[in-house]
């Protein structure tokens, strides 16, 4: 059974291993629902964090073929509950709302929503959240005249009291 699973990979370099990784998931079919790449704790040495849909047993071997690439340190996977995750989204949304409908000041409120912008066309508002809370709120402010959104890929720690920086 397919189960939604986050790999957390150490590496030194992040182009060469790119490529590596989206030939190796492409080998295998493996779609890749989120990818992010980031500066990590440890000086010189970038953090991955990819989320697939797959079985466990695929997964286990997946992860066993990423960490015999030169460049990767250490590579995890880990179950939702296992670890914190988030996602930023932006919308964009008419500013003339903010007049017309006085319901716009309680949803902002309810969802912990940020003003980013104000233009006279538009209103960027910013998000943080899961990705079924970033898909909820998106659907609640389509009513209110969506413009344009985007959101970031998943960002995510695990829930152990031990990183990656112990271990090296």
């Amino acid at each position: 059974m397919k189960n939604e699973f986050t790999l957390t990979i150490y590496s030194e370099d992040q182009i060469r291993l790119i490529s590596k990784l989206s030939s190796m998931f492409l080998r295998k079919q493996i779609q890749i629902l989120s990818l992010n790449m980031s500066i990590c704790e440890i000086e010189n040495m970038y953090r991955h964090t990819i989320v697939v849909n797959e079985t466990l047993d695929q997964v286990i071997n997946l992860v066993a073929q990423i960490e015999k690439i030169i460049e990767v340190y250490k590579c995890y996977y880990s179950f939702k509950e296992d670890i914190v995750f988030k996602q930023v989204a932006l919308f964009k949304i008419p500013t003339s709302i903010f007049a017309i409908d006085m319901n716009m000041e309680v949803m902002l409120r309810e969802n912990d929503l940020k003003i980013s912008e104000i233009q006279r066309e538009y209103t960027i508002l910013q998000a943080t959240g899961t990705d079924d809370e970033i898909v909820c709120l998106t659907e609640k402010l389509k009513s209110f005249g969506l413009i344009e959104f985007v959101k970031s890929s998943r960002i995510a720690l695990t829930k152990s009291n031990e990183g990656f920086c112990v271990e090296f």
